[in-house]
């Protein structure tokens, strides 16, 4: 069963945050340590799972693949986690943080969800973090990248199953300096994803010895990109790093290799440029080298399980954001698990997902103790119209999780 939430359901703005500590206290449910003690509900009553993901604009499609492949699971177990049936409370974040909070707020005060999914855009999530911690709310993130939710910001409460954004782009510098580019430009938008992407691949070129030659940047999500790539032709640097998603992603690529850069100057760039896009960008993305946390011939059988099932639900071809939301249930299923179904048991149910060691379609996935997922990072180029693995650019890649406190 899902229950959509819409923009309307706003009884929860307004409240001051004194009152929304105190009027939800009671309602989370996932007690554990909790600052604010319950009953544990009874054992039979359903798993209460907020679903708060971009399902329009911009990040649209990725949103739904995440849902996609959170529900694939779960019916793979017979619409149980540990044992206990899932309902579902859906709500669009549309990619907007100010209203995160709010939309955060309506699932954990109103809809007393028992732990949310979400979301795609770095700074919705910090948001949700936000509201996570304030009320004690476990929280899973199926896809943003925003190094804080594992760094300062961390708590025991709050997962991972997709990446960090210094993850996937720093093992990127040495690969792009390794080739014998020595300057490049990079391109991206200007927000939190963006920057830290972009910062993270400049950390591991520069240390590998490169130079970078230009930043250039536009708002989110902006896709005009024409006076950008002007400059990149004058600049006419040795390659390209950029990071870019969604409906600006497929822009980009089309755009530059309209321009007729694709011929001269090499398009690197974080996995998330092609994945998910690719059919949109047609031959334009053949040729650009991206790392990410997934290939899509990866050639395992949870792999070869997931894109067969997949395809059989949605007529899909899964991707990465499939991939992270069927690890966030399985993430969520060891917990649940560990603890026979009852959610009330927070504190043995958050350790047991914390050891968790899942095989996962993108290989194999653990946990650090800022719970960020270690994990191989891939290099892989477009050919034949899918990102194909051309080899691990770094194995078993940690977070350095700066900031937390949990890992001292």
């Amino acid at each position: 069963m899902t229950k959509k939430l819409t923009n309307s359901d706003t009884n929860l703005v307004g409240m001051s945050r004194r009152r929304f500590l105190t009027g939800t206290a009671g309602l989370t449910i996932l007690g554990g340590a909790s600052h604010f003690p319950m009953p544990a509900l009874a054992q039979g009553s359903p798993l209460k799972v907020g679903l708060m993901l971009p399902y329009s604009g911009t990040f649209a499609k990725l949103g739904k693949f995440v849902d996609d492949g959170f529900r694939l699971y779960v019916e793979q177990q017979g619409g149980k986690l540990g044992g206990r049936e899932v309902s579902f409370v859906q709500v669009d974040d549309e990619s907007k943080p100010e209203a995160a909070t709010d939309n955060m707020n309506r699932l954990v005060g109103r809809e007393k969800v028992d732990v949310v999914v979400g979301t795609v855009h770095s700074g919705v999530a910090m948001a949700m973090v936000k509201v996570a911690r304030d009320t004690n709310t476990m929280l899973i993130i199926p896809n943003a990248g925003a190094n804080e939710a594992t760094g300062p910001m961390c708590a025991p409460h709050v997962f991972r199953t997709s990446f960090s954004n210094w993850q996937v782009c720093y093992p990127m510098g040495k690969v792009v300096a390794d080739a014998g580019h020595k300057k490049v430009v990079t391109i991206t938008w200007r927000y939190a994803a963006g920057t830290q992407m972009v910062d993270a691949f400049k950390e591991g070129f520069t240390k590998a010895g490169g130079t970078i030659a230009g930043e250039l940047a536009l708002p989110f999500p902006e896709v005009e990109f024409q006076a950008l790539i002007t400059q990149i032709a004058t600049l006419k640097p040795d390659a390209v790093f950029a990071f870019f998603a969604g409906g600006g992603a497929v822009k980009f690529v089309k755009d530059y290799a309209a321009a007729g850069l694709n011929k001269s100057i090499p398009l690197y760039g974080a996995g998330f440029l092609t994945d998910g896009t690719i059919a949109a960008q047609g031959d334009a993305a053949t040729g650009i080298k991206t790392t990410l946390h997934y290939a899509d011939n990866i050639d395992n059988p949870a792999n070869k399980a997931f894109q067969g099932a997949f395809k059989a639900k949605t007529g899909n071809d899964g991707d990465i954001y499939a991939v992270q939301g069927f690890d966030g249930a399985a993430l969520l299923n060891v917990g649940l698990t560990a603890v026979k179904g009852d959610k009330a048991a927070r504190e043995t149910m958050v350790t047991a997902m914390r050891a968790a060691k899942l095989d996962s379609p993108r290989g194999p996935m653990s946990f650090s103790k800022a719970n960020n997922p270690i994990q191989n990072i891939y290099l892989r180029e477009v050919k034949n119209g899918r990102n194909e693995l051309v080899s691990i650019a770094q194995a078993n890649v940690e977070d350095p999780a700066r900031g937390c406190k949990l890992t001292g």
